[in-house]
């Protein structure tokens, strides 16, 4: 062997030396005792329930309950009779509306019969918007007298006049004109009607009768509030109730003109025309929108040949797109009304839409085409489709023939100058469409859907003082005709009479107590949509954090609250108005979505008589099938009310404070004490309630004299130890603070803005519910969610306590401690660390361990996979998969934790809107590139008629081509998300992942007796590269094209209203928009046409 090749045998095997001296660095990782882990976790774990069971007391009250076993009475609770009996508080109280407005229907039709009409009224009344205005002499102004108002607690602290109503006048309307003086000094009658029904039904909230002239007469009076500009642009013909009220539900099809003569300032007219006929439309309305120039186009192309019904999502989303439309070709109506027919006609003949009303809108700047063989075809003599025009500018050329098409289809011809014009215009069709249901005389009393009234000015206060699920409200209301002979035939609409009924009041009704920890109630339309719901949430922050009502925020349908619900079974049920029951299994979620349960749920149904509702209720197996009752003295459980510890729950109805005036400054807690006292028998209160929170104050008052011996003891409270709380079923809250605010982390908690924590209307709070869950007598630790706590993080400890008689036991209440993060961390640091001088010979690892050493990383975790403890503060709160997502990743895959997927219905995502392209459809991908075609042949032509340098600088078609900034909006979607829970049969686990080139220990072990696992983890190895992070990040659920059409314009099952009025042989359809008999001109039509291209 020569030195050159004994050199390079030398070479090779230094290198191969050093390689396997590096792969043994490589492949090493340390080695973590599982069986140290296990001694920390079972020390931890002692020392932490001994925490919480000395603090919070959870062993004494859970004796005490033992000790009262004897004289306790456990029953099932019979879903059936409860679902009746709250259904029918339900009844009675919607009734008792109903009569009131009749009462203000009867009143105003009288008031009117014998009111003579006076041209030259001349009547000083109360203007809501000039009461209590001084002019510069200190005089009141005209319509503005002084008018005494005071804040009431029944209409959410507004100040109000209830001795006397007041009227509001649109800022577009005159009001001094005389229709408007004739009709509001002819519904002064109205008054004492408003007095008489308040005194007769003191929870009635806002009557109003809302003229068709357009004032507004509104009791209790209040101070109306005009924009910052001086403008008071509330109309009360434009609300839903007037509406609803005025017509009988109709299918609408909108045929808008976008040919070039179209440009500018006309299109914009037009667009706002449409997006105000959309706002006249409800939920058992349908509608279609379409455009049109030389050929038909559909502003949606998924909804191609149909109707799709009028909620506020699918009008929201037809705004959006007529947005986006813009100018091109020549007109062409013939072809559009065609189209318009046949979808009508389909639609009828297929048991399609609402069967009622049926209409066409035409806005057009002109209709040159002979169209008269399109209406002997599809609409003479019948003439049971009714056309509305809306002739759009200046340009009077082709009016006759626009009211033509109007005057010989029962409809209505209005003219459109200005966008002023718009509103007072389009409203012109509800009084055509009235004619026949007055001409009936038929009053059919109409509900509204849920909405939420954002005229009042402190609505946005309410948006953070109260329950989102029951902001909403519904109305009641009722139409008012004129009853004189001579106008008989023109079907005269006066207004509509009506008061609104907020939905928190009417699911007092079915009072929490009732119906158990995860129990519920709620209330559909006829709709399937939710009018309230736990689960609803019609709020979102925006990009600025404000909370804003989103865009289809009265259109979420059952199925999407109960989405385990898969088949609609229980929707399909309450929306045919049926009684029945219905047990589905769960995947429900507290703690805002993050924590999934899985639940059994019995469901009870029936329908609201005499409303389009229907009401549903929910018992959870378990806890929620049984109810107890435990008798006290009212002296004994009197003495331990007062106690200062002890509260109630304010939004729960104990006693009715809202039915005499001189109750409704009380308190729940004061009506309670006056009404057990004596001091007021006249109280209305719920015996069993009452019943219920006596026996619970008695056996809960050992715990505060526990508490209070706790803080006198010599030995002091363990630093961080701040409050100790209770709550049972009754609504009692108990709160002991062991530390003063100054020195509490947790200064929100369990204080009035945490409503979260507190008994409220529409839920328990979380810890309750999660104690619910869990074993009697095991805590159950966690980090709350808090997005305003600014003092730190903190920890609660919580667990169930119960009674039992013979094979039932039923949840009594929750008992637990809040505690600061420093004191478990403390807890933690002290436990796992093993001294320098500890006897390693027995132990296969690294030893001595700590989790003080940079090696290791150490957490808490719980059984949901959310960080109770980690070295990183910021990791606190967090979910575990996000920090190290290799362990979780294992942790998954060997099934100590299970992924559960989870949905949202009522979701907001972002999304990107351009505002310079057309509207893109859903369907076909080749309809852009017809498009395409279309614009291109369309603008040549155009050019070529219309060229000039002025009109090419100032074209419509060049701006069409500028591309705008895109920006970011939310709009409404589906996401999908998961959650996790871990599998209690699991103790332990130890394995190593493997991380490219190194590997990585990590051990876990139960925390015994708790909800808690420790991890102690290798540190030194980074994994990131080969594990992603586990995120509880919502994913939207995307729909492909076909899909979700399909979804968009799918008519679920609806129950349509019994009532309809569409036809009336004694209708006087001559009254059409001053056009009375008039004649299509052939020869008119020839000389325009021809006048028009000679212009061109």
């Amino acid at each position: 062997m020569t030195s050159m090749q004994h050199r390079r045998v030398e070479g090779w095997l230094s290198v191969w030396i050093v390689s396997g001296w590096l792969c043994l660095l490589v492949n090493a990782q340390m080695k973590i005792p599982p069986e140290t882990v296990q001694v920390w976790a079972n020390i931890f774990a002692d020392q932490v329930t001994a925490l919480a069971a000395k603090y919070s007391g959870a062993p004494l009250l859970q004796k005490k309950l033992k000790d009262v076993e004897p004289i306790v009475k456990i029953e099932d609770v019979d879903g059936r009779e409860l679902v009746k009996e709250f259904s029918d508080e339900i009844e009675r109280m919607l009734g008792s509306k109903m009569k009131s407005v009749k009462r203000l229907a009867d009143t105003a039709e009288d008031a009117d019969y014998y009111h003579d009409y006076n041209a030259t009224l001349q009547f000083d009344y109360y203007n809501a918007m000039l009461i209590n205005t001084m002019d510069d002499e200190g005089n009141p102004i005209e319509l503005g007298g002084e008018f005494i108002v005071e804040e009431n607690e029944h209409f959410n602290k507004l100040p109000v006049n209830t001795l006397q109503s007041d009227i509001q006048v649109p800022t577009n309307v005159y009001n001094k004109e005389p229709n408007i003086l004739n009709g509001v000094y002819m519904s002064e009658a109205l008054n004492d009607v408003f007095v008489s029904n308040f005194q007769k039904d003191p929870t009635l909230t806002w009557q109003y009768f809302g003229s068709s002239t357009g004032f507004f007469r509104l009791y209790p009076g209040i101070q109306w509030t005009p924009d910052p500009n001086g403008v008071v642009s509330f109309d009360c013909r434009n609300r839903n109730w007037y509406i609803q009220a005025a017509t009988s539900p109709k299918d609408i099809i909108i045929v808008v003109d976008i040919s070039g003569s179209m440009k500018g300032l006309k299109l914009t007219i037009a667009k706002h025309t449409i997006n105000t006929i959309l706002d006249t439309l409800g939920e058992n309305d349908f509608v279609n929108v379409i455009a049109y120039t030389d050929y038909v186009r559909y502003v949606e192309p998924c909804f191609r040949g149909t109707l799709v019904q009028a909620d506020l999502d699918n009008r929201e989303h037809f705004k959006l797109l007529v947005n986006e439309l813009h100018v091109k070709g020549e007109g062409k109506v013939k072809k559009a009304m065609k189209e318009s027919f046949k979808v009508l006609n389909e639609a009828s003949a297929n048991g399609k839409g609402s069967l009622c009303n049926q209409a066409i809108m035409l806005i057009t700047d002109g209709a040159m085409e002979d169209f008269q063989e399109v209406f002997e075809e599809f609409n003479w003599p019948e003439k049971k489709v009714r056309v509305f025009t809306y002739l759009i500018g200046r340009d009077m050329t082709f009016s006759n023939n626009v009211k033509w098409i109007a005057c010989n289809n029962k409809g209505y011809y209005t003219h459109i100058n200005t966008l002023a014009d718009v509103q007072e215009n389009v409203m012109e069709y509800l009084h055509v469409l009235s004619r026949p249901m007055v001409i009936d005389h038929d009053h059919d009393i109409i509900w509204t859907e849920a909405y939420m009234d954002t005229v009042l000015p402190n609505t946005k206060e309410l948006f953070n003082t109260m329950a989102h699920s029951l902001l909403l409200m519904t109305s009641v209301a009722m139409p008012v005709f004129s009853k004189k002979k001579e106008t008989l035939s023109h079907g005269i609409l006066l207004g509509v009479v009506g008061t609104d009924v907020p939905l928190v009041e009417v699911m007092k009704l079915a009072p929490r107590y009732k119906l158990g920890a995860h129990g519920y109630a709620f209330l559909i339309t006829n709709n399937g949509y939710i009018l309230a719901h736990p689960d609803l949430r019609p709020l979102y922050k925006d990009e600025k954090k404000r909370l804003k009502p989103k865009p289809n925020y009265n259109s979420v349908d059952l199925s999407e609250a109960e989405w385990e619900d898969t088949e609609e079974n229980l929707r399909t049920s309450m929306v045919k108005g049926e009684t029945g029951t219905l047990t589905l299994d769960v995947r429900a979620s507290v703690d805002k979505g993050k924590r999934p349960l899985f639940l059994k749920n019995d469901y009870f149904y029936t329908v609201i008589d005499d409303t389009p509702f229907s009401f549903g209720m929910v018992l959870t197996r378990g806890h929620g099938e049984y109810i107890f009752f435990g008798n006290v003295s009212v002296e004994e459980g009197l003495h331990d009310l007062n106690q200062p510890d002890l509260s109630i729950a304010e939004d729960w109805t104990y006693c009715e404070t809202d039915i005499d005036p001189d109750h409704r400054k009380l308190t729940q807690m004061q009506a309670v004490l006056k009404y057990l006292t004596g001091k007021d028998p006249d109280l209305e209160c719920d015996e069993v309630l009452l019943q219920q929170l006596l026996f619970d104050t008695v056996v809960t008052a050992p715990m505060e004299a526990y508490w209070t011996a706790m803080m006198m003891d010599a030995a002091g409270i363990d630093p961080g130890i701040e409050t100790a709380f209770l709550g049972t079923r009754s609504g009692l809250l108990r709160v002991t603070r062991y530390a003063g605010s100054e020195r509490r982390v947790a200064k929100k908690f369990l204080t009035a803005s945490d409503k979260k924590n507190l008994f409220t209307v529409d839920h328990f709070p979380v810890w309750y519910r999660m104690a619910a869950e869990n074993p009697p007598g095991k805590f159950l630790f966690y980090v709350p969610t808090d997005e305003d706590s600014k003092g730190g993080k903190y920890v609660i400890a919580v667990t169930g306590v119960t009674v039992t008689s013979g094979p039932r036991t039923a949840l009594a209440g929750a008992i637990g401690v809040q505690m600061s993060l420093t004191l478990l961390e403390s807890r933690l640091l002290s436990i796992a660390v093993q001294p320098n001088d500890t006897d390693c010979s027995n132990v296969e690892g690294v030893c001595p361990l700590t989790c003080e050493s940079i090696d290791l990383n150490c957490y808490i975790i719980d059984h949901n996979g959310f960080i109770v403890i980690s070295k990183e503060r910021n990791d606190v709160g967090k979910f575990f998969g996000e920090v190290d997502g290799s362990v979780m990743a294992q942790l998954l895959k060997t099934g100590l934790y299970k992924r559960v997927v989870l949905y949202d219905y009522q979701a907001m995502c972002k999304t990107t809107h351009g505002h310079s392209s057309d509207a893109r459809p859903l369907l076909s991908p080749f309809y852009g590139v017809m498009g395409v075609v279309k614009w291109f042949m369309s603008n040549f032509l155009m050019f070529l008629l219309e060229f000039n340098i002025c009109g090419l600088w100032h074209s419509d078609y060049v701006a069409d081509g500028h591309k705008q900034k895109k920006v970011e909006i939310m709009q409404p979607c589906d996401t999908e998300y998961p959650g996790f829970m871990y599998d209690t049969s699991i103790t332990e686990t130890n394995s190593i992942i493997k991380c490219g080139r190194c590997q990585k220990m990590f051990v876990l072990q139960q925390i015994r007796n708790t909800n808690l696992v420790m991890v102690v983890a290798q540190a030194d190895c980074d994994c990131s590269r080969q594990y992603s992070p586990i995120t509880l990040t919502p994913k939207e659920v995307k729909y492909n094209a076909t899909v979700k059409c399909n979804r968009m314009k799918s008519q679920k099952i609806r129950r349509r209203p019994e009532s309809c009025h569409a036809y009336h042989p004694h209708e006087n359809a001559k009254d059409c928009g001053g056009a009375c008999e008039i004649s299509i001109s052939v020869a008119l039509l020839f000389v325009s046409l021809v006048t028009s291209l000679a212009l061109r």
